[in-house]
C-alpha cells in the first residue's frame, strides 16, 4: 500500500511517520502532485498557523489538487481546518471540501486548548471498534462548529466538531499520531479504507 503523507512545510510530520511504521505500514513524504494522486492513502498534516499555511499550499498547487483527490484523505489538525470554507485565523480562505468556518475560541476559556480532552457521538468507520467519551490529543486555538459532516464532538466551552468527513475526506481535530492505542486504532481504520 502506497501511503503518502503532504509535506508542505506545516506539520509535526515525524511523530505521524512513527505512528505509521508501529501499525507495519511505510509512509512518504512528498509535495509531488503524481505521487500524490498516485497514493493509496493520502495524509495531510498540520501544525501552525493557517494563513501561512494555506500560502504554502497555493504555491505549490497543491490548494488545487487537495480537493480533487478520490482516495481516502485524511486531514489533521490544522490540515483539518484547511479542508473547510474558511479560517477566522489570519482571515484564510479554506479548500471549500467541509461546508463549515473555522472560528476562533473565546477569550472565557485558556487558548490554546491543549491536552486530552473526550471524544463522542462517534458516527464513522473511522471510529471502529471505539466507544465514546475517549480520550484525544489536542492543541488548538480555532474550532469546526457543530455541522453536517460531524462524525465526533468534543465540548471546550461548545461542542463542537472534533472530527469531519464528507465522501472519502476524513479529518480530525485531535492528533490520533499522539493520543496512544486509541489514536493508533483510528490511524490503522483510516489505513484499512
Amino acid at each position: 500500500m502506497k501511503i503518502v503523507i503532504i509535506n508542505y512545510g506545516a506539520g509535526n510530520i515525524q511523530s505521524i511517520m512513527f505512528a505509521i511504521e508501529r501499525l507495519g505500514y511505510k509512509a512518504v513524504l512528498s509535495s509531488n502532485s503524481e505521487k500524490i494522486k498516485a497514493a493509496d492513502k493520502v495524509i495531510f498534516p498540520g501544525v501552525g498557523e493557517a494563513s501561512s499555511a494555506m500560502k504554502k499550499l497555493i504555491e505549490s498547487g497543491l490548494d488545487t489538487l487537495i480537493p480533487t483527490l478520490k482516495q481516502p484523505v485524511l486531514g489533521i489538525c490544522l490540515g483539518m481546518q484547511l479542508m473547510c470554507k474558511s479560517s477566522q485565523e489570519g482571515d484564510t480562505k479554506g479548500l471549500g471540501i467541509f461546508n463549515v468556518d473555522v472560528v476562533k475560541f473565546s477569550n472565557k476559556v485558556k487558548v490554546p486548548q491543549m491536552g486530552w480532552n473526550q471524544i463522542y457521538n462517534l458516527s464513522s468507520p473511522l471510529f471502529s471498534g471505539i466507544t465514546d467519551n475517549e480520550y484525544m490529543y489536542l492543541v488548538h486555538s480555532f474550532y469546526a462548529p457543530l455541522c453536517n459532516e460531524a462524525i465526533a464532538i468534543t465540548d471546550y466551552e461548545v461542542e463542537y466538531a472534533s472530527a469531519l468527513q464528507k465522501d472519502n475526506f476524513y479529518g480530525t481535530q485531535f492528533h490520533p499520531e499522539k493520543s496512544g492505542d486509541v489514536g493508533e486504532q483510528i490511524l490503522s481504520n483510516f489505513l484499512k479504507m
